[in-house]
């Protein structure tokens, strides 16, 4: 029976183990990142794809930094004859990568050559595509850059979100993989390289692009807070505090001001000036407070039209 290490770390991830375990693979380890603290507590919290493995029985390994060659080899020590990654989180040495008979397989979020990287669902809803994808490819030394084997699309909704969008593929990756395997493990897959004129980059997220520019339009600030929504968040500034805007809406208001001003109040919005139209805050966080509906807010110390987020 084929030998496979599994590699993963959050929930996209999980459901992917689940689905190799139910088929019966033989999984000889579970790699995941190690426990790390969460929340205002710093509370110890495992991965879900720790959770996941040990709901199933199987070993779990979760080494700090596999650069370091002793907490490599102790992959290398289970010979196994295909490693599948899915959202694992560290850049797997050469040494991992082609030990495997049948080489490393990743499952990526995206429809490859578009968006390598390790935000690549984020990205492609902060750009407003319409679609996107996974991808079953091999793993090389370079950035998400090996052979495809297999892809499958998936619509964007204009009401998805990241954390929808996590779901959808993850479900959407799950049966791709499902479905390619076999022919992976008796040699029958294509092997299609990448176009690399085509390549696009999806970095993690940094902290300047959760600041919202005002100065964008309504659409595209629309799609950067549905693009960090539910993580890593939106946010802008008011009177020097930071404000989160986990939820907003493309407004119609007849109203105008200067961008980032807040132009209306209404009982369940605040509405704000964009460089391009209006947009309608629906929960927010002020800096220290609980995230919450803008209709909650507005019962407390009041916003004024004219007050302007920076």
């Amino acid at each position: 029976m084929t030998k496979i290490v599994f590699m993963g770390t959050p929930a996209f991830s999980a459901p992917i183990l689940k689905m190799l375990a139910e088929e019966g693979y033989d999984i000889v380890s579970v790699v995941t990142q190690p426990d790390r603290p969460v929340g205002r507590k710093k509370i110890l919290t495992p991965t879900p794809v720790k959770e996941q493995a040990l709901e199933l029985g199987l070993p779990v390994y979760q080494p700090e930094k596999l650069k370091d060659p002793e907490q490599a080899q102790k992959i290398l020590d289970l010979q196994p004859d295909l490693i599948v990654t899915a959202a694992f989180g560290q850049i797997l040495p050469t040494a991992i990568l082609e030990a495997p008979k049948l080489g490393a397989i990743n499952v990526h979020a995206s429809l490859l050559p578009e968006y390598r990287g390790g935000a690549p669902i984020h990205q492609a809803i902060i750009d407003g595509k319409t679609e996107t994808g996974v991808t079953i490819m091999y793993m090389v030394d370079r950035l998400d850059a090996g052979d495809i084997i297999s892809q499958k699309s998936v619509p964007i909704e204009e009401t998805d979100h990241t954390g929808s969008m996590f779901e959808k593929l993850s479900a959407a990756g799950m049966e791709l993989l499902k479905e390619t395997l076999p022919s992976i493990i008796d040699g029958t897959n294509p092997r299609i390289p990448q176009d690399e004129e085509h390549v696009t980059f999806a970095r993690n997220i940094s902290r300047e692009q959760e600041r919202i520019d005002w100065n964008k339009s309504a659409h595209d600030i629309y799609n950067q807070v549905r693009g960090l929504h539910p993580w890593p968040v939106a946010f802008t500034t008011l009177e020097d505090a930071n404000v989160k805007v986990w939820w907003a809406e493309i407004a119609d208001s007849k109203k105008t001001g200067a961008p980032g001003e807040i132009v209306e109040l209404t009982k369940d919005a605040i509405i704000v000036q964009t460089g391009e139209g209006t947009l309608a805050i629906k929960e927010l966080q002020p800096a220290g407070k609980k995230r919450m509906t803008a209709e909650d807010h507005l019962r407390g110390p009041k916003l004024q039209a004219g007050d302007r987020f920076e």
